[in-house]
This record gives structure tokens, C-alpha cells and sequence, in this order.
């Protein structure tokens, strides 16, 4: 079983530069307290640190 984490935005796009607001769409995150569950993988850890203020790590599993 692959390893996932529970991702949570915390943060508004609004007024953020165009990277970030798309980094949020890469992950699946749109709305403000929407959770998803991702894969953890390099790319989405990158993701994620690039975004630290609108996203917080909820849960890891595996």
C-alpha cells in the first residue's frame, strides 16, 4: 500500500501570485477547508512546500 497524506487548504488564493493559485489546482484544492488525499511523493511534497501558508498536512497514513 503506497504511502498518502490528507491535505488541507487553509489559505485563500485570492491575491496570490498565478503559480500558487495553480500549484492549489494541481493539488485538487479550490476551496477554502477542502481536504484531499494525495499520493506522498516528491512532487507533491514540492508542492506543498512551495505553498506553506495556504495549506496545512492533515494526516499521514501508511
Amino acid at each position: 500500500m503506497a504511502k498518502t497524506i490528507v491535505v488541507k487548504q487553509v489559505g485563500s488564493p485570492i491575491r496570490r501570485p498565478k503559480d500558487q493559485r495553480a500549484t492549489l489546482v494541481g493539488l485538487g484544492l479550490n476551496k477554502m477547508h477542502k481536504t484531499r488525499e494525495l499520493e506522498d511523493t516528491p512532487s507533491v511534497r514540492g508542492m506543498i512546500n512551495k505553498i506553506p501558508h495556504l495549506v496545512e498536512i492533515v494526516e499521514e497514513k501508511g
